[in-house]
């Protein structure tokens, strides 16, 4: 709220609210006249409510790899799996296409500039190797429509595409990509490549759903995660995004990876409870080792159970009942 724009009675407000809902999941403390103490049982009792939740949800945690999830206007749910970064193949591509729409701005509604195939695009386009997207040189795609053809078939050749287009080659793109998650404070991360193929990009969950809150806020990238299919000139056919889970009710996001050394990974956005709230969760290493398609089912599997407990639990988790009794937590602790 911009401070010439308060009202007296507006500052009024602002300076008794103890505890504010922001973004996906994230409690802020307000400087008011309660000060850090008021504030600071704020702060427990908004923790002890998330955690009153989180115990009450019995949620059907992965028995491998890491997972992390978080509600919105009530914080983190909890993660399993250990702080130790591991390969998170395609799920790379959320941060390219974050980095993308940092340096180049686009408004909801908006398509940006044509950006042209360039000839290794298109001989990448042709390897049955790693997934790409069937384009060729010389074609030409908005900006809009490239961020498509990277998320949702997982464009290999549109991810470093993109990087030579914004940065002039993969060294310079890979440092933005670096700079932009320790802005995010994501402090397990390690980027070595725009498009998840390197074993040597690590993260971990916490950190990368840190980079889902920041995506689920940008109103393009919102749009687009959410997409289960779209279609390009030139290119046949419909393009399908590699996220099967879009077809359950309520699931808007966000992005797939798997590779052998990775297993299978999904960052995942939901709506759940009413009013709707934003549900985000990260699930890596299912089934590491084995084939990139036993890994992403096993991926899918886990996060879709993860979202049908949510989808079902929270609605009466978020009853006056629960919060009396998280706040009588909170009294105790503090």
């Amino acid at each position: 709220m911009r401070g010439e724009g308060l009202t007296r009675r507006g500052l009024l407000c602002a300076s008794v609210a103890v505890v504010a809902v922001v973004g996906a999941g994230g409690w802020i403390g307000l400087a008011g006249e309660g000060g850090p103490e008021t504030r600071a049982r704020g702060t427990t009792a908004a923790a002890a409510r998330a955690a009153d939740l989180a115990a009450r949800m019995n949620l059907p945690w992965p028995g491998e790899g890491q997972a992390s999830i978080e509600v919105e206007g009530v914080g983190s749910l909890g993660s399993r799996g250990g702080r130790e970064p591991v390969p998170i193949a395609s799920v790379t591509k959320v941060m390219t296409a974050y980095v993308i729409l940092r340096g180049h701005p686009l408004k909801d509604g908006e398509d940006g500039p044509e950006i042209t195939v360039d000839e290794a695009a298109g001989q990448e386009a042709l390897s049955l190797s790693e997934s790409t997207a069937p384009v060729h040189e010389g074609q030409r795609f908005t900006q809009r429509k490239m961020l498509e053809l990277l998320l949702l078939p997982s464009g290999n050749n549109i991810a470093r595409l993109l990087a030579r287009w914004d940065a002039g080659g993969p060294e310079a793109f890979v440092g933005k990509m670096n700079r932009a998650a320790r802005e995010l404070g994501m402090t397990r991360t390690t980027y070595t490549g725009a498009s998840g193929l390197e074993p040597t990009t690590r993260s971990t969950a916490d950190d990368q759903l840190k980079l889902a809150r920041e995506v689920m806020r940008e109103p393009v990238l919102r749009a687009v995660v959410a997409l289960r299919d779209t279609t390009a000139p030139g290119v046949p056919g419909t393009i399908v995004n590699t996220n099967r889970l879009l077809e359950r009710p309520g699931v808007i996001g966000l992005k797939t990876g798997s590779s052998t050394p990775a297993g299978g990974n999904l960052m995942w956005a939901a709506e759940a409870g009413s009013p709707r709230r934003l549900v985000l969760g990260v699930v890596l290493g299912q089934r590491a080792g084995t084939s990139p398609a036993e890994g992403m089912q096993a991926a899918l599997d886990a996060s879709g159970r993860m979202i049908e407990t949510v989808q079902k639990n929270l609605p009466a988790l978020l009853s006056g009942r629960t919060g009396r009794a998280a706040e009588r937590n909170a009294a105790v602790a503090s």
